[in-house]
């Protein structure tokens, strides 16, 4: 898929709507990118790593945090395709062991509900805390099965929505059980490499560093890059730039084409309305959730606001927001280098305005 350079008018409207965010809300950096019927246009503000440092563009690195789901969900949707899993089928099915001592509920959960959020899983799985270095290496498997057996799920599969980085992480594990390869290789193999996507990555080559933007946290203060590790890849360890990302979503909006026409099909198809539900929890800082697909979030037309999938992200100083209009062509990334909630939720409903201009109704 070769995409077009933007006309213009697009350059004008993406540029414009990055100043005003960039000049709102002060943060270090903000990389913006727009594709509208397969042409992209991207503009970076700011200081990409420091000061003196040149503003992020289509090539810049970053932390893409749980925008990761979205990629398991897809990874979910082609091996369904593929016949080797069923959306419905239990957990236990792809991981036979994980129900040894396990609670009950367990048996119940099935793949559709861990890439729902709809599962009973906690946030987090219960873990100590890492070195300072390394924070995320007490993260194992271990603790994942540990969870299962000794702790109830904190509601039937199914009956409420709460995210859960745990359960995506288990989806994941789960995965490359069923396929017998590592996970990170059925990424490669499903979406990065058929794309091109050469910088959609779990761990960053030494030229790839050179490009990283750097993350701040909430106090302003440069974060170090930490390494995420092999276990939490279902949930938030990818790397990517707005290019390969756009590359991505201008493959989401090709909603005409034969190739990938079932995968597509599956991955924007709708399976958990919020009508119904008991409980919602986590799901709505980056826009008001109607419905669940695979990882991505349902956001009805309302307005001039079009039919929307979208998901948000945040990992070692970096907010992200991956958003698009599958029925209008058009779709928005966005990101900042700072912890900041404030700037976070007005990021999204940026660039969810951004896609009501860009597909007038």
């Amino acid at each position: 898929m070769q995409a077009a350079h933007a006309d213009p008018l697009l350059d004008e409207i993406v540029e414009f709507t990055g100043a005003v965010f960039y000049l709102e809300h002060k943060v270090p950096a903000l990389v913006i990118g727009v594709v509208r019927n397969g042409e992209i246009s991207v503009r970076g503000f700011g200081e990409r790593a420091g000061e003196g440092s040149k503003a992020p563009d289509g090539d810049t690195l970053m932390r893409v945090g749980s925008i990761t789901k979205a990629f398991t969900g897809e990874v979910l949707a082609h091996l369904t395709v593929d016949n080797k899993v069923k959306l419905s089928q239990p957990i236990t099915t792809s991981w036979p062991g994980l129900s040894t001592g396990a609670k009950a509920g367990v048996g119940n959960i099935r793949l559709i509900d861990l890439a729902t959020h709809s599962a009973g899983l906690p946030r987090e799985v219960a873990h100590q805390p890492g070195p300072e270095n390394d924070p995320f290496a007490t993260i194992t498997v271990e603790a994942f099965t540990d969870w299962v057996k000794k702790e109830p799920l904190l509601f039937d599969p199914e009956k409420s929505v709460l995210y859960s980085n745990f359960g995506f992480d288990l989806l994941a594990l789960a995965l490359s059980k069923t396929a017998n390869r590592p996970y990170p290789e059925l990424l490669e193999s499903y979406i990065t490499i058929p794309l091109s996507m050469k910088n959609t990555v779990f761990v960053l080559s030494a030229e790839e560093k050179k490009r990283l933007m750097q993350g701040h946290g909430f106090d302003g203060a440069a974060l170090p890059d930490v390494p995420t590790g092999s276990v939490i890849v279902g949930s938030g360890g990818l790397y990517s730039t707005p290019n390969d990302l756009l590359r991505w979503l201008t493959w989401h909006l090709d909603r005409f084409s034969n190739s990938g026409a079932e995968e597509r099909l599956l991955d924007h198809a709708l399976y958990l309305m919020r009508d119904g539900l008991e409980t919602v929890s986590g799901m709505d800082e980056s826009g008001h959730m109607d419905a669940m697909g695979l990882a991505w979030v349902g956001m009805m037309p309302e307005g001039d606001r079009p039919f929307i999938l979208q998901k948000a992200g945040g990992l070692q100083g970096t907010f992200s927001y991956i958003a698009f209009a599958p029925n209008r062509g058009v779709g928005v990334f966005i990101a900042i280098n700072q912890f900041d909630f404030g700037a976070a939720m007005a990021m999204a409903e940026v660039a969810n305005d951004l896609i009501a201009t860009l597909v007038p109704r």
